[in-house]
């Protein structure tokens, strides 16, 4: 499903990953565990085409994503959940959840949209409000309604439970499980892997811009 090696990336002029390998199978649940400036947004951004790389190679289903847009790669059905959120605050929840299908030119968002509601009902009771009125937990549920309207095949969350509340970590654990049960590749980056041990196939450690293990 996706195979990266030897991966280099710098980030103005700073060598932040430095041969970076890892594969992740077909519905395959994998974790990149690692402290705060190991390199795990890094890794997530230049996955999804927000950072170039300078050596090596990204692959998805036996396809190159070298000097593909991250549109291209949304299209192909790979979502991201940004450690931050990155929600628009002036839109409403709904516009948010919808910005991918808009970027891609989805002809089936109406779908999507109804799919990821059932899977996330406390999203479709936000709907209406501006991203701006919502909690911080809430604002993670919405990033990943977002990263589900494209991420078909694979889902890449960044720290989807730092800064959440218990009992807003725990739903998300349970909505990410499901996932797992529809037959999604997942890759689950955070400095633990206590709300996500249970669901995981695979660890990767990484360590100064290099995976140890």
């Amino acid at each position: 499903m996706l195979k990266i090696d030897a991966l280099d990336v710098s980030i103005e002029s700073v060598n932040v990953l430095r041969g970076v390998a890892l594969s992740v199978a077909a519905r395959q649940f994998a974790g990149l565990i690692g402290r705060n400036g190991a390199g795990k947004t890094t890794l997530l951004r230049s996955v999804m085409g927000l950072l170039p790389w300078s050596r090596g190679a990204i692959e998805f289903e036996g396809r190159s994503l070298r000097g593909m847009p991250a549109h291209g790669r949304a299209r192909l059905g790979i979502g991201y959940m940004p450690e931050d959120r990155r929600l628009v605050p002036q839109l409403t929840v709904e516009e948010n959840v919808l910005l991918p299908a808009w970027a891609t030119g989805s002809k089936d968002f109406g779908r999507r949209l109804a799919g990821i509601y059932r899977r996330i009902p406390e999203v479709a009771h936000l709907a209406k409000q501006r991203a701006l009125q919502l909690s911080g937990g809430q604002q993670k549920l919405v990033a990943l309604a977002r990263a589900l309207m494209c991420g078909t095949t694979l889902l890449l969350l960044d720290e989807p439970f730092e800064g959440v509340a218990p009992v807003l970590a725990l739903r998300l654990a349970e909505v990410i499980a499901q996932l797992k049960q529809e037959g999604l590749s997942v890759i689950v980056a955070g400095s633990d892997v206590s709300y996500s041990r249970a669901l995981l196939d695979v660890v990767f450690t990484i360590d100064r811009g290099a995976i140890i293990s």
